[in-house]
């Protein structure tokens, strides 16, 4: 197993906290009471996940929030301020729109595995952060929605990607009534993986950090990859395109370690290549 650095980091500073302790980068959002997704938020997050990218310190990242809601979506206050702009706010909302979308898309192509850990309320925006990370945990008094019907605005980007994590039909209820759904609901939808008393939440990420942590990173990378990639493409080419990314994972000096470790029964030392 490759060594895990202690902690390197903390900044419990600005709209986004960060620490960086044995291999885990969390990142909390830290303006509640809503811990929306304002511009400024979105630039720090965004600039935590593009530094991690090339870190060799990071191998998992966890988004997190403080207070009682995890994230109540966009700044329905900034965005109106912009309304008095000379073009009703239509630069503001274009501006608000891609940086957002950038960044649900970073958190997908990101090369280390992305965890939520959800305690409270995620809702529009904050319900697309949940369903764009690989893995979701939730405490039992988490709720989701996607309640811009409720407004007169479609949540059309969160929309992106919870059709992606669950079935359409379930997507188009949450999508058209905008209520509300529990924790165990949205397990059950796929929207998240589990469903864990609060007083656990913390504890329970953990786990799963520590197991995710202990494989080879490069097959780790390898692997996210290809699996949002061949999700967008048809049967076959799926198929193809495994194919040729095991081949490519076979010949890592990683894989060869790994293999040789179960033959031996002893532990795979990774390299990272």
């Amino acid at each position: 197993m490759a060594e895990i650095v202690a902690i390197k980091h903390i900044t419990p500073e600005g709209p986004v906290w960060s620490s960086l302790d044995n291999g885990v980068l969390r990142l909390v959002l830290a303006n509640p009471p809503a811990n929306a997704l304002s511009i400024d938020t979105m630039a720090a997050l965004q600039a935590q996940l593009d530094g991690a990218r090339e870190d060799s310190d990071v191998r998992v990242v966890v988004i997190a929030a403080s207070g009682n809601v995890f994230c109540a979506g966009h700044d329905l206050k900034e965005v109106t301020a912009h309304r008095s702009d000379d073009d009703r706010g239509r630069a503001f909302f274009e501006l608000t729109m891609s940086r957002c979308s950038v960044l649900m898309q970073s958190i997908v192509r990101h090369p280390k595995p992305v965890i939520a850990e959800v305690d409270g309320l995620a809702t529009a925006a904050g319900l697309q952060l949940v369903a764009s990370c690989d893995l979701a945990i939730a405490s039992d008094q988490s709720t989701f929605c996607t309640p811009g019907v409720n407004i007169g605005l479609f949540c059309s980007t969160p929309m992106v990607a919870l059709s992606r994590n669950v079935s359409r039909k379930q997507a188009m209820e949450m999508l058209l009534t905008g209520e509300t759904i529990d924790a165990t609901t949205a397990r059950d939808f796929g929207l998240i993986n589990r469903v864990v008393p609060r007083e656990y939440l913390t504890h329970i990420v953990a786990k799963y950090v520590q197991t995710i942590v202990s494989k080879s990173p490069l097959t780790l990378k390898i692997g996210k990859e290809a699996f949002y990639a061949q999700a967008e493409m048809g049967l076959a080419e799926a198929y193809d395109h495994a194919s040729r990314v095991m081949v490519e994972n076979m010949l890592a000096r990683d894989a060869e370690e790994g293999i040789g470790a179960f033959i031996d029964k002893r532990n795979a030392e990774w390299k990272g290549e």
